[in-house]
């Protein structure tokens, strides 16, 4: 090769570690995780490919080229490629070997209607369900450093990230997202600038925004007390989006906080 090509992954926040191309590497992640990338290429176009899915990776100056891989909080166990590909030929040939995360047992008791639900409501919920994830696949124009201020307020996690929910006894998906607990009409700021793709009140999630940062990476906001935004709104980071409440199916006031990357279930705190 013309090129001389170096990279190096790591798993944030925890794992960095080094590679040269000519040599195959087995990274590690857990479920849930999000997994860097730097390279130094010296052309100008690249392409990072893994679970059969081009991820973000763009030039940030003088050869240096920046990318995420992300694992869904229910990514099956085992060793999968990462290619690493210029326009003519492939640059590297990884692996990387996803393994099970350690998450808790939640249970919460709520009222009977917001567990048992007849055709008319479970018609609703399916529909609200379908309208939220087609934000996840929803086109953004920005090119972002994957990368978050912080939380949306500083709270306690009550529920945290891929936790095995119990709803009155009776077992549920696992927890998407993570529930930070905060006094009723807390502020609640976008860590992450954004376009606002949809604002809704919802049965089970409440007052509800999600928010498009580009390159399919997609933040929700649930149980809100209130919304501050529109859609179709660009947010600067920061920005307040609303406050927080106990709307939809709650048992006090808390905002669910979850994110999709290229519709990958994934840990917000991974991208702090």
């Amino acid at each position: 090769m013309k090129n001389s090509i170096k990279t190096i992954i790591c798993l944030i926040p925890a794992l960095c570690l080094c590679s040269n191309f000519a040599f195959a590497t087995t990274w590690k992640g857990v479920q849930g995780d999000v997994v860097g990338v730097e390279t130094t290429y010296a052309g100008d176009k690249l392409e990072l490919t893994c679970f059969g899915k081009n991820w973000p990776l763009k030039s940030v100056g003088h050869g240096v080229w920046r990318g995420w891989i992300v694992i869904d909080l229910k990514k099956k166990q085992g060793k999968y490629n990462i290619m690493l590909k210029s326009a003519k030929d492939s640059v590297a040939n990884d692996f990387l070997k996803v393994s099970k995360g350690s998450f808790r047992i939640s249970h919460i008791e709520v009222a009977k209607k917001m567990a048992v639900f007849d055709k008319q409501t479970l018609a609703r919920i399916r529909a609200e369900v379908k309208t939220l994830k087609a934000t996840y696949v929803e086109r953004v124009d920005a090119n972002p450093d994957v990368k978050m201020s912080g939380r949306p307020f500083e709270g306690i996690v009550s529920t945290p990230f891929g936790a095995q929910r119990f709803v009155n006894g009776e077992p549920r998906s696992p927890h998407s997202g993570i529930d930070i607990a905060a006094p009723a009409g807390t502020v609640i700021e976008t860590p992450l600038a954004g376009r606002v793709l949809l604002v809704a009140d919802m049965y089970l999630n409440g007052k509800t925004v999600a928010i498009g940062h580009g390159n399919g990476l997609v933040s929700v906001y649930s149980h809100m007390h209130s919304t501050a935004v529109t859609r179709g709104d660009w947010l600067e980071t920061r920005q307040k989006i609303g406050e927080v409440g106990a709307t939809g199916r709650a048992t006090g006031p808390h905002l669910h906080w979850g994110v999709r990357f290229n519709n990958a279930r994934i840990n917000p705190d991974s991208l702090l």
